[in-house]
Order: structure tokens, then C-alpha cells, then sequence
């Protein structure tokens, strides 16, 4: 079928020569030559489904077999065409009109019944095509009209500057017809064209001399605009657009909580001083949500489904917009392939110009989404690009290579960034950014109210699937000795059988009856899953306790399918750890509830408890907007950061001996930045800095969290020094540099210290009985554990 294709695409060339001869030609069969021009190229200019191998075309455009006869068809009468311009081409003696004629009454007598009404129906699955076609001739016209003079200037080069040159310019005569990408930026076949391509669309090849007139201008960066608070959320609402469930759901959340923005907004613009801020060019990619993803949400939304990531995603969309920042929000493919000027293919060319967005929030669904359209350009700008990971991506399960070697390649993760880069839910893991979402702030009004008028024996049931009170009824029975129980497990026509009969099932409530409900309980109770959903923050906002299971032996991937394949070693000690370590009595219990006493007795004491509604400053509107804040104006990925030092040099002191950039702190065993060393620019700042040993086995967030900080792996690169172990009062024998996630770490048993080969593996978790690990920790601001005290 090639062969055919390539010589039917011949024939057309040869019809375009004779244009101005036969201007009847092009009323006549001008379509077929688009046609066949778009075939040649593979189908590929068809609005192809993703994944689709390079020649596949859409069934109901050239798929069938009715196509295919016509183009048989269409095939034969070129070539009577051929023949018989050939034989009128010869005729020089006769006049045009003669010549016309004759064509004329050649088209007539090869026309077959229907063909023409065939051919047009064909037509209107191309119309979006012809745009890109016309791309692509001009494109080819120009390159024909510079290779006349240049051919000589076309051997492959031999510059040790570009070693790859020579086998990428093999790889594109074997391969360039592989994605119609490369004929969109003018690749025809030939070996100029091709090391134009590699010179200037990529950068595989040095550049061509003869081209130096050619060569686009270097854009200049735009310039920097002051970022402005906004408290009108109507063009966002816009923005997000209808047309889908789950969107529907974000938009009722954003306008509901559109004034506590507003208000949060001014109170920060207060404690900022109108401190200029830049505005970043942001696109969000809610790549879970494209129809080629599969969009599972959307159907779940008025069925009990998961809600927590459209929640968190809600609250991100207003806080960048809040912010003042200029936002593109993308929810299908081919808004993500405009807003980044992906070229027509299969991806495999990079985009048609620069980067238009300084950051990029997606998922993990939209990461792949990027680099299956992205090309080469998605490794050149992975810096700008900000995962939203509801449980984390840790170190080892980021590094490629290092996953691949040590067993931790999972389905996810492996993507080699910078692991600061992925924003959690929660701030489970400091490897990780803490994003977040809000819950809604009560008024003192409301806060009144609420305490004037809980009922001190009502409980609501966490769990809105039938399946989560599966083989819970031991304990729903000790629950009803002395609570009447709620729930809000969703069901159509019959009340689920796993619901006890004494449980008030509400259904599916909309989130403001919800809001009334938990304002009304004293008690909200989890179960063990969902696991750290929005949901029990709520909760304790609205007045209630949360009562929630501890998990003995801890849930991780190593002993639980929910776990299994997710890019986290993390042991998750009970439904909601968060919950559990930061928040905690009275607002937290967290029991065995397999110990029918202990859970009795915990319910009786939550009974006789008085509390007020709570809600850590993190997770209000204000909490994430200097959150936010702070990690666009000073996240920076995309600035290589030098080791410092040298991985294993120590510097030398005003003395001559080694000079350690450490001192104690007074009276302990900690150390901190010496002031008087120079300190290189840093976030969060050097001051933060406190440097301390783990004990074996234990990883150095339990260390940190044991000294009342957080470990703080942006440290890393300034500890990774034979310095900071003496410091420390950890005698070296001998020091090696080796790609582990343990390391900078201290083997007492063999006296030995091993720092950090490669920066991606810098990791507050991970821990083994043979290393005492060093830990770079940080202090952090009360309700804000994301920020250190002066990192704002």
C-alpha cells in the first residue's frame, strides 16, 4: 500500500507542474491531490485516538473497505490522467483550447456514477486537515528553493561538539516517516532537511552556516508583571468550563467558599506589606479528569465516589487564581495540546516554540499525557512542571535508574524530578512539597451556635460506600449502646444490606446538608478507609471528634493492596495520621478497635468531652494562599544547583586545616549554620538549618520529629560533607560517595562514611539498623509545619 501511495503522490507532483497548462485539472481533481497528499503522510494529520500505532487512521475516514475501493478508484483515473496529458503535453502545434478539450472529455468519460458525492463525504472528516497541509507545502516549497544552491553543503558532520549527530541523522533516514511531526517543521526526506531538524528543532547537530540568515530570533524573555490579589472569582468560574459532573461539583465548592478567599486574600496582602510579587504564566492540567484518561470521577460524583481529589483540586484553582496569577485551566487533551503548541503527530517532535507557562500543575495521568505530546521539550522543561500526588513520591521511587537496579519501579513515579516537585494532600512526607486543601473557617457566630446545639450522643459514620461498614459490626453494635448513629451511604432503590437497620442512612447529601449534619454530631468515626481523606478535618472544624482506628501492624505497600504500587514505603499507623500526630486530643482519638474495651471506654469518654470547633491555620484559605505563596516565589527547579562542596573535598580553613561550616548549638548536640562561613542563597534559608544523627534504624523524619522539627532534604547538599561526621562526633576510617538513599549516613560497625552520589536520592525517609543517618532538620512555623520561620 506504500509503494502505491508514494507513487500516486508522484503523480500529483507532476499534476502541480502543469498547473497554469491545465487550470481545468485543478477544479477537477485538485481534492484528489490533497487527498493523496494527506495519505502519503500516514493518516496521520486524521484525528487520530492516542496510542494509535503511526498509520493507523480513523476507521470512518479511510479505514473501511468502501474507502479503500475508492481510492482504487481514484488511483486508476490519475493514471488514464497521466497518459493522456503526457500524450496532450506533446501536441505543440495545437492550441490551448484544443488541449482543454481533450482533458475535458477524458475526466468526463473516467468518471465513475457517485464517485463525486463518495469523495465529498470523505472530504468533511478532512476540513480541520487542510490548515496543516498547507503548513507543510509551504514549509517544502521554501526548503526546495534553498536546496537548489546548498545540496553540496549537506554532508553529515563529524563535530565532536555533537557526537550523536551522525546517528540521529542515520535514525531519521531509516525513521523520519514515522511521525508527520517531522514534515510539519519541513523534513522532506532529504539529508539537509533533516540536519536542519536536528540543528535547529532539536539540538543534535551544530548549527548550519548557509542558515544563519534563517534561524529564528532568540525570544526574549517577556517581561515581569506584578502579581495582584483578585477577589472576584466570576472569570475563574468561566474558566473551569460545564459539561461534566466532577466540574460541576469544583465549581459549587468554589463559589461557596468564594468569600473566605476574598477575605484571606486581604489579610495576607496586609501581613505581605504589598510586597511586589511576580506573576507567573500557570497552566493547570487535571489530567484524571480527560476523557482519555478514562475520567473515572465524573460518573462516581453522585454516587458515593471518591470526592477528596476534586476537592483539593477545587482549592487550587482558587488559591493560583486568588493569587493574582495568570491562569489557563486545561481538563482534555486537546486543551493541553494548544495551550503548549504541541506540533501534529505522535509527539515526537519537540513544541512549535517556547515554553508558554512558567509553571505547570497536573497529575500523574497528565505527566504522561505531556510526555506522550511533549517530545523531546517535556525533558527540557520537566523543572517548571508540579505533580499534584495525593500520598507521595519517595527518592528511591523517583530515580529511574536507581528504582530499576534496587526493585522499587513501580506503576508510578520514576520520572526523575526533583522530588520537591510532588505536592501532597497532607504533609506526611518531607521528600515531598505539602499542597494541600481547605476546609471551611466558621464565623464566631456559627462557632456558637454549634456548641449551644450539639446533640452529646449522635455519631456519623465516615464511609458513603456500602462496602466500607463491611464486617464492621462489632463495633457499630457497642457504638448504638450508646449513640444513636448516622450515615450517608449512598444507594438508588434499596437501603444497602451491610448498613446496620438502627443506622439513620441520610444517602448522598450535598455538601452544605452535610456541613448542618456534622455540626449537629459529636462524633464522626472512621472505620480504616477512606485513608486521609478531607473529610475528618471537616469534621473537627464543624465540632466534632474524630474516632478513628490504629493499625498494628502499620499499613504500607509491603502488607496491603491499597498501598501495593504506590511510589511510598511510608507505614501508615492509622486511618489518618495527620489527624493523629498533629491535631491529636481531644479533637483526635485513636484506638485498637479490635479491643472491644478500649473502644468502649473511648466512646464514653468522647460522650463526656467538651470541644470546640478546630481547624489548623494550614488548612484554611489564608494557610494555603502563604503556602502557595511562598513555594512560587521561591521553588526554583530549573537553576542547576552545584554541589557544595565537592561531594567527598573538604574546604580548607584561614589556617591551612580543614574548616567546618558547622558549630554547635550551646548545650547541645545540634549544629547550625555558622554565620560566619559564607552562606550561599538557599530556601529555605541556611538559619533554618539544624543538623543532628538519626540512631540506627530510625530515618531521619522520625529523628527530626523526635527534636520537634522537620527534616528538610533542600539541606542535603550542604551537609553531604566529611565535615558535618566529625562534627557530629562520628570517626571516619574511610569515605566513599555511592548512589543510596540512606546516604550521607555512618556504619559504626565498620567505622565507615558514605556520602550522597547523586543529588535525586537526597531522603529524610528510609532507615536500616546499620546506619546512623545524618539529618538535616529545619524549625517550622505553628500551624504552618510547610514553612520554616523565616521561609515566608
Amino acid at each position: 500500500m506504500s509503494a502505491a501511495i508514494r507513487d500516486l503522490s508522484n503523480m500529483v507532483r507532476r499534476c502541480l507542474l502543469t498547473f497554469k497548462l491545465f487550470r481545468i485539472f485543478v477544479a477537477g481533481v485538485g481534492f484528489f491531490s490533497l487527498c493523496f497528499l494527506m495519505t502519503s503522510l500516514g493518516g496521520q494529520l486524521s484525528a487520530r485516538r492516542p496510542g494509535d500505532p503511526p498509520f493507523t487512521a480513523r476507521a470512518e475516514v479511510l479505514g473501511g473497505p468502501e474507502s479503500r475501493g475508492v481510492l482504487r478508484k481514484i488511483s486508476d483515473m490519475l493514471e488514464v490522467i497521466m497518459k493522456r496529458m503526457d500524450t496532450l503535453s506533446k501536441l505543440g502545434n495545437t492550441t490551448d483550447t484544443h488541449r482543454l478539450d481533450e482533458l475535458s472529455s477524458a475526466l468526463d468519460r473516467i468518471q465513475p456514477a457517485g464517485l463525486v458525492q463518495r469523495i465529498q463525504a470523505l472530504a468533511q472528516n478532512m476540513t480541520d486537515m487542510a490548515m496543516r497541509v498547507e503548513q507543510i507545502l509551504q514549509r517544502s516549497v521554501a526548503t526546495n528553493r534553498v536546496r537548489d544552491g546548498i545540496l553540496g553543503q549537506c554532508e553529515v558532520p563529524k563535530d565532536p561538539r555533537y557526537p550523536d549527530c551522525p546517528s540521529k541523522v542515520d535514525w531519521m533516514r531509516a525513521r523520519w516517516t514515522s511521525d508527520p511531526c517531522y514534515a510539519f517543521y519541513g523534513v522532506d526526506g532529504s539529508d539537509c532537511s533533516f540536519l536542519i531538524y536536528l540543528s535547529e528543532i532539536e539540538w543534535f547537530c551544530p548549527p548550519l552556516a548557509w542558515r544563519n540568515e534563517t534561524v529564528a530570533p532568540t525570544n526574549k524573555p517577556l517581561p515581569k508583571k506584578q502579581a495582584a490579589f483578585r477577589s472576584d472569582i466570576g472569570a475563574l468560574l468561566e474558566q473551569v468550563g460545564a459539561g461534566k459532573e466532577s466540574l460541576s461539583f469544583m465549581k459549587r465548592r468554589m463559589r461557596r467558599l468564594a468569600a473566605q478567599w476574598a477575605s484571606a486574600a486581604r489579610r495576607l496582602d496586609d501581613r505581605l506589606r504589598s510586597r511586589w510579587r511576580e506573576q507567573k504564566r500557570i497552566l493547570v492540567h487535571v489530567g484524571f479528569l480527560t476523557e482519555e484518561s478514562g475520567d473515572v470521577f465524573s460518573p462516581k460524583v453522585l454516587k458515593g465516589g471518591p470526592l477528596g481529589e476534586m476537592v483539593q483540586w477545587a482549592d487550587i484553582f482558587s488559591a493560583l487564581y486568588v493569587l493574582g496569577h495568570d491562569l489557563k485551566i486545561s481538563v482534555s487533551l486537546k486543551e493541553l495540546q494548544g495551550f503548549l503548541g504541541v506540533p501534529p503527530g505522535r509527539g515526537s517532535c519537540p513544541l512549535t516554540g517556547p515554553l508558554p507557562f512558567d509553571l505547570i500543575y497536573t497529575d500523574y495521568h497528565g505527566l504522561q499525557q505531556m510526555k506522550h505530546h511533549m517530545g523531546l521539550s517535556l525533558r527540557k522543561h520537566k523543572c517548571h512542571i508540579r505533580v499534584i500526588d495525593t500520598f507521595g513520591t519517595e527518592p528511591p521511587y523517583n530515580h529511574e535508574e536507581y528504582a530499576t537496579l534496587r526493585g522499587y519501579r513501580t506503576n508510578w513515579g520514576y520520572w526523575n524530578l526533583n522530588c520537591k516537585q510532588y505536592m501532597t494532600m497532607f504533609p506526611h512526607t518531607p521528600d515531598n512539597s505539602f499542597m494541600g486543601f481547605v476546609a471551611e473557617e466558621l464565623n464566631e457566630t456559627e462557632r456558637l451556635h454549634i456548641q449551644k446545639n450539639k446533640v452529646d450522643n449522635m455519631a456519623l459514620v465516615y464511609g458513603k460506600e456500602a462496602s466500607m461498614w463491611k464486617g464492621k459490626e462489632k463495633s457499630l453494635a457497642i457504638l448504638h449502646r450508646y449513640m444513636e448513629v448516622h450515615g450517608t451511604v449512598y444507594f438508588e432503590t434499596q437501603r444497602p444490606p451491610e448498613v446496620p437497620a438502627f443506622v439513620k442512612n441520610h444517602g448522598l447529601l450535598p455538601q452544605q446538608e452535610l456541613q448542618q449534619l456534622l455540626r449537629k454530631a459529636k462524633l464522626f468515626i472512621g472505620f480504616g478507609f477512606p485513608y486521609e481523606g478531607p473529610a475528618p478535618l471537616e469534621a473537627i472544624a464543624n465540632g466534632c471528634v474524630f474516632l478513628q482506628p490504629k493499625f498494628n501492624p502499620s499499613h504500607s505497600s509491603l502488607n496491603h493492596e491499597f498501598f501495593r504500587g504506590k511510589p511510598t514505603s511510608r507505614k501508615v499507623s492509622s486511618q489518618h495520621p495527620y489527624a493523629e500526630q498533629y491535631i491529636g486530643r481531644p479533637h483526635v482519638v485513636t484506638v485498637d478497635f479490635n479491643n472491644s474495651q478500649e473502644f468502649d471506654r473511648a466512646i464514653r469518654e468522647i460522650m463526656s468531652t467538651k470541644v470546640e470547633p478546630f481547624l489548623p491555620h494550614e488548612f484554611t484559605c489564608e494557610g494555603m494562599l502563604e503556602r502557595l505563596h511562598a513555594y512560587i516565589q521561591n521553588q526554583d527547579f530549573c537553576t542547576p544547583e552545584a554541589p557544595f562542596p565537592p561531594a567527598n573535598a573538604s574546604r580548607p580553613g584561614p589556617t591551612g586545616g580543614a574548616h567546618s561550616p558547622f558549630v554547635h548549638l550551646p548545650d547541645s548536640s545540634v549544629l547550625v549554620w555558622d554565620y560566619n562561613a559564607s552562606s550561599p542563597v538557599s530556601w529555605p534559608p541556611l538559619s533554618a538549618l539544624r543538623l543532628l544523627s538519626s540512631v540506627e534504624g530510625q530515618s531521619c523524619v522520625e529523628a527530626c520529629q523526635c527534636a520537634g522539627l522537620v527534616c528538610e532534604p533542600a539541606f542535603y547538599r550542604f551537609v553531604n560533607v566529611r565535615e558535618a561526621f566529625s562534627e557530629l562526633d562520628l570517626e571516619c576510617e574511610g569515605v566513599e560517595s555511592e548512589m543510596n538513599h540512606l546516604f550521607p549516613a555512618f556504619s559504626a560497625e565498620h567505622a565507615e562514611c558514605s556520602l550522597q552520589k547523586d543529588a535525586l536520592l537526597f531522603s529524610c525517609a528510609g532507615a536500616s539498623d546499620k546506619y546512623q543517618r545524618l539529618c538535616p532538620c529545619r524549625d517550622y512555623r505553628r500551624g504552618q509545619v510547610a514553612l520554616c520561620r523565616d521561609c515566608l
